[in-house]
C-alpha cells in the first residue's frame, strides 16, 4: 500500500481512531496490515514457506515500537514472536493473541485479486490471510502501542504464535512456559466479525488404519476388502453423529455436533483390479460443551470392533488431536471488558456469539488456565476462501476496542 493510498484509508477511518484519550497509529497499523499479508506464510515445506517470514516482520515491527520481542521456535523453522509490556504499575497480566500462519491460496488463478498482494479496492484490503488472521495480529500489536504510549498498570503480552491452522504448535509450546502460568486472561484476535465469542466447538480428529487382505479384484472372496470395511464404518459414524445430536441440545451459539469424514486412501497399490490389504480414514469430529470425549471415543471403537468381527479387517484408530470444547461464563472479567469495550467504541450491544472452529484460546484454557474472549476484525465465514478480504474500517474499530478492553481490565 502507497502513501498516497494509505493516508486516503485513513481518511476514511478516522472518526474510528480514538478510545478515549488514546489514539491508535492508524496509519502505520494499516500500513503493517499490508505487509503481513504480502508475506506467504503457508506451511509449506516443499516450497521452503513457513511463517518464519512473517514472524521476522512482527518481530521488526516490535522493536520498531521500542519492544523486545522474544523469537522461539515452536518446531522447527516455525517461531513464536512474544513481547511483554510492563506498565510499571501493578496490575493484572492481559494476553492479545494471534496467529502468523495462514492456510494455502489454492489456485492462484481463480483470485480476483493476487493472493498474497495486499490489494486494497473501496475500502477493503484482499489477500491470504488478511481476515484470518493477519488484521487481528495488526490490530492487537498497535493497539497495545496505543495503551502503552498512555500509560497503564500490570502487563500486556502480545503473542503471534505459529501453526493454529495445523496442530496449535506454538501454542502448545506458549502454555509450557513460565510466562503462560502468569497470564490472567487472554484476547484472541481471530476474525469474528465483530461478535464477541465467549465459546468455541471442540474437535477430535482421528486417522482410522485398516489392514485386510490382498486379492484379485475378480476374486473378492479370496481377500479382506477394508475399503469396503470402512465403508461400513463410515455408515456407522452418521449414526454415531445422529446419535451424539439426539443426546446433545442445540447450544446456542455452536449449534450440533458433526462427525465427518475427510479422507479416503488406499495403500499399497492403485491398481483397479487388486483389492489393497491397506486403507485408511480421515475422520472430523466437531463437539459442544458436554460431550465427554472419552465416551464419544469409546463409541467409534466400539462400532470398528463390529466390523472387525464381522470382516476379519482389522482397525486401528489413532487420535491425531483432542481439542475440548470451551465455554466461558458472561461474568469472567476479560469478557466483560471486551462487551464493555465494544459498546462503548461502536454505541451497539454486541452479539454474543461462538467460533464454529477451534483457536489457539482452546490451548491456552487446556493447557494453562487461562480464560479468554474471541474478538477480530473480518468476516466470520471468509476465512480460507478464494478472495479473502479484510474491511480496513473494521481493523480500526477492532484496535480501539482492544485498547478500550485492556484498558478496562488492567484497571480492575
Amino acid at each position: 500500500m502507497g502513501g498516497a493510498e494509505r493516508d486516503a484509508v485513513a481518511d476514511r477511518v478516522t472518526s474510528a481512531t480514538r478510545a478515549e484519550d488514546v489514539v491508535v497509529d492508524e496509519a502505520a497499523m494499516l500500513d503493517f496490515l499490508a505487509r503481513l499479508v504480502r508475506e506467504r506464510s503457508v506451511h509449506d515445506p516443499d516450497r521452503g514457506t513457513s511463517e518464519a517470514s512473517v514472524a521476522e516482520v512482527v518481530a521488526e515491527e516490535m522493536r520498531a515500537l521500542g519492544w523486545a520481542p522474544v523469537v522461539e521456535e515452536a518446531a522447527p523453522g516455525r517461531p513464536n514472536v512474544i513481547a511483554v509490556l510492563d506498565g510499571g504499575r501493578p496490575g493484572p497480566t492481559l494476553m492479545f493473541e494471534g496467529h502468523t500462519d495462514v492456510v494455502t491460496e489454492g489456485d492462484a488463478d481463480a483470485w480476483t485479486h493476487p493472493p498474497f498482494g495486499a490489494t486494497v479496492v473501496d475500502g477493503r484490503l484482499y489477500g491470504r490471510g488478511a481476515a484470518d488472521m493477519k488484521a487481528g495480529v495488526a490490530a492487537m500489536v498497535y493497539a497495545a502501542a496505543a495503551v502503552a504510549r498512555a500509560g497503564f498498570g500490570g502487563r500486556i503480552v502480545v503473542a503471534a504464535l505459529a501453526d493454529e491452522e495445523g496442530m496449535m504448535l506454538g501454542a502448545k509450546h506458549f502454555a509450557r512456559t513460565p510466562l503462560a502460568r502468569q497470564v490472567d486472561a487472554a484476547i484472541v484476535c481471530e476474525p469474528e466479525a465483530g461478535e464477541v465469542c465467549v465459546s468455541q466447538k471442540g474437535a477430535i480428529r482421528l486417522l482410522v488404519r485398516a489392514h485386510g487382505r490382498m486379492a484379485h479384484g475378480a476374486m473378492p472372496d479370496h481377500g479382506r476388502n477394508p475399503i469396503a470395511a470402512l465403508a461400513l464404518l463410515t455408515d456407522r459414524l452418521s449414526l454415531v453423529q445422529r446419535e451424539l445430536q439426539d443426546e446433545h441440545a442445540v447450544h446456542p451459539q455452536l449449534g450440533t455436533c458433526y462427525v465427518t469424514p475427510t479422507v479416503m486412501a488406499a495403500g499399497s497399490t492403485a491398481q483397479l483390479n487388486v483389492i489393497p490389504a491397506f486403507a485408511e480414514l480421515g475422520v472430523d469430529i466437531r463437539t459442544i460443551p458436554g460431550v465427554d470425549h472419552e465416551a464419544l471415543l469409546q463409541r467409534v471403537r466400539s462400532e470398528a470392533a463390529a466390523i472387525t468381527a464381522a470382516t476379519e479387517v482389522r482397525f486401528e484408530v489413532e487420535v491425531v488431536d483432542d481439542r475440548p470444547a470451551t465455554d466461558m461464563a458472561l461474568t469472567e472479567p476479560v469478557v466483560q471488558a471486551v462487551i464493555a469495550a465494544h459498546r462503548e467504541v461502536t454505541g451497539e450491544e454486541p452479539v454474543i456469539g461462538g467460533v464454529p472452529g477451534a483457536t489457539d484460546g482452546t490451548i491456552l484454557w487446556r493447557d494453562a488456565g487461562v480464560p479468554f474472549v474471541t474478538y477480530g476484525p473480518g468476516g466470520k465465514w471468509i476465512a480460507h476462501q478464494v478472495d479473502e478480504f479484510v474491511e480496513l474500517a473494521d481493523v480500526v474499530t477492532a484496535a480501539r476496542v482492544y485498547v478500550a478492553a485492556a484498558r478496562r481490565f488492567l484497571a480492575s
